[in-house]
């Protein structure tokens, strides 16, 4: 069974940075994409960036430029670096994989079976 714990949530000025981190455990297959996906209070999940298992990213428009997703293979972890916060960046953040897992550009996401609890991110002055 798949374990995903995310870490590095908190409360962040809008302008600041911050870096999520997702601690994966158990069986994952190599050919499995990771990605991050978020939900605003009172919204639906969006996606927000998938990397696949060669190790090319996918961002939805909204956070492009702004959020880098990256892994360690070898330690088991994924990351999202957040730059250039803003107010609307505000979520729960999940870490999630699967094998056909993706996040397109207009925020959309399918193929993720394996899920963290997620952290929350809140943007605030």
């Amino acid at each position: 069974e798949v374990q995903l714990v995310e870490s590095g949530g908190g409360l962040v000025q809008p302008g600041g940075s911050l870096t999520l981190s997702c601690a994966v455990s158990g069986y994952i297959s190599s050919g499995a994409s990771m990605g991050w996906v978020r939900q605003a209070p009172g919204k639906e999940r969006e996606g927000v960036a998938h990397i696949d298992s060669d190790g090319i990213p996918n961002y939805a428009d909204s956070v492009k430029g702004r959020f880098t997703i990256s892994k360690d293979t070898a330690n088991n972890t994924l990351y999202l670096q957040m730059d250039n916060l803003k107010p609307e960046d505000t979520a729960v953040y999940y870490c999630a994989t699967g094998l056909l897992g993706w996040v397109g550009y207009k925020g959309d996401y399918y193929g993720f079976n394996s899920w963290g609890k997620g952290t929350l991110v809140p943007i605030s002055s």
